[in-house]
Parts: C-alpha cells; sequence; structure tokens
C-alpha cells in the first residue's frame, strides 16, 4: 500500500458488485495479508470453472483480465489509493493465469498457490519494475498477471520433469 490517505473502507464498498469483485468478495477486506486472502478466494472461485475445455478457461481469464482494468481502477479512485492492498481481483486473475495448463490435483493446486504468492511478493524483474512505472488499473493487474505468467512457466517445467 503507497503512503495515499484512504477516502473510504474498503469495507464500506462493498454493497457495489463491481467494488465487490475488486475487493475479491470481501477476502481483500482482511486486515493482515490480503493478497493472501484474496489468492485463496480466487482458488475457490476457480473451484467453478476449472473443469470448462481450455480455450473456454481462457476466455474467461482474458475476459477477468480486462474486466479487471476497469474494476481495480475504479475501486483505486473510491478508495482514493492507487493500489491498496484490499484491492485483490489481481491475485484472482493472476492465480488463474498460474493454473491455466495444470493437472486439477490438489498438489498441483497448492503448488500454483505457493509459486504464484513467491512470485506476487518478491517480484522479480521486470514485475517491480512495471509495478512502479505503470499506473492505473493496468498498472494494479499487470504485477499479477507477470507473477501468475511466472508461475505458470515454472510449474510447466515442474511438469515436464516430473511427468515425463
Amino acid at each position: 500500500m503507497t503512503a495515499e490517505i484512504r477516502v473510504r473502507s474498503p469495507a464500506s464498498l462493498m454493497r457495489d458488485p463491481g467494488h465487490c469483485l475488486s475487493l475479491g468478495l470481501g477476502s481483500g477486506c482482511m486486515s493482515r495479508a490480503p493478497g493472501t486472502w484474496g489468492t485463496l478466494a480466487g482458488l475457490l472461485v476457480y473451484g467453478l470453472f476449472f473443469w470448462v475445455p481450455l480455450p473456454v478457461y481462457l476466455v474467461v481469464v482474458v475476459t477477468a483480465f480486462v474486466v479487471g482494468i476497469y474494476l481495480c481502477a475504479r475501486t483505486a479512485r473510491a478508495l482514493g489509493v492507487h493500489d491498496d492492498g484490499a484491492i485483490v481481483w489481481d491475485e484472482f486473475v493472476g492465480i488463474w493465469i498460474a493454473l491455466a495448463f495444470q493437472p486439477s490435483e490438489p498438489a498441483w493446486i497448492a503448488a500454483a498457490f505457493v509459486i504464484f504468492r513467491f512470485f506476487d511478493i518478491v517480484k522479480p524483474w521486470p514485475i517491480s519494475w512495471l509495478d512502479r512505472r505503470v499506473s492505473g488499473g493496468l498498472g494494479i493487474m499487470v504485477d499479477d498477471v507477470l507473477a501468475g505468467l511466472y508461475a505458470l512457466v515454472t510449474l510447466l517445467v515442474f511438469q515436464a520433469i516430473i511427468l515425463p
């Protein structure tokens, strides 16, 4: 979270469906580790559509990304903070990217969670560079999308090694 002052509390926005989504269905309103809670909530939502054919899954994820740019920017404006920690829709999309092409088995899902959170927290280059330089809704979304892509690639390499 930046040094900006919140104009409103995240919980006060929950009645609005768009804010509710960008706040991760309320998971972002947790006082500690909202990104982790948001990622866990994203896993729960993943359970609703992981079974669809891959092209449909990818359309859902891309749509969630595009809509997320707008929703996250709107909620950031309402909160008065560019990338408030309570905005976790980006974590939803990031974990869904990490889970693309993965076996839907608990071990792979858990690995995706851990690896995605690692990249989201550590923010290796160019994630950290983009996080500092891209503003608005795209700026909120881009670091988690890249963390999701890093996790996806890492998991695909693990699959190639473990599942010959």
